[in-house]
């Protein structure tokens, strides 16, 4: 049987795409993070009325959500991986039955139909 045919290689293929993307973008907002957060040591701590751009806190406050959130999605898709070796990726966690390949491609990481969503 031909491997691109076989839905499970689709899945996986696509889902290790995807971890390979949300692995660097959480490792770019992490090293983004550390940089700003070394840029600032020994700054005042006091930064709010810094008329030259945009507060620290607030800097880092974005930072550290883009990053919370990659690491979620990071932690979805890991899970949908062991779906796709234990063969559950797929089937909706709540009903059990089949997500559509349409929804799966927009949301790999998909854990229920749009049903039970």
């Amino acid at each position: 049987m031909d491997s691109r045919s076989n839905p499970d290689t689709q899945h996986r293929t696509h889902l290790s795409a995807e971890l390979e993307r949300l692995r660097a973008r959480a490792e770019r907002l992490d090293a983004e993070l550390a940089a700003l957060v070394r840029a600032r040591s020994g700054a005042p701590d006091d930064d709010e009325h810094d008329p030259d751009g945009e507060p620290f806190s607030a800097q880092w406050s974005l930072r550290a959500g883009l990053l919370e959130s990659a690491r979620a999605d990071l932690q979805q898709a890991e899970a949908a991986m062991q779906r796709v070796d234990d063969g559950s990726y797929g089937t909706c966690l709540t009903c059990g039955g089949a997500i559509p390949s349409g929804q799966l491609e927009v949301r790999p990481f998909r854990e229920r139909c749009v049903s039970c969503s």
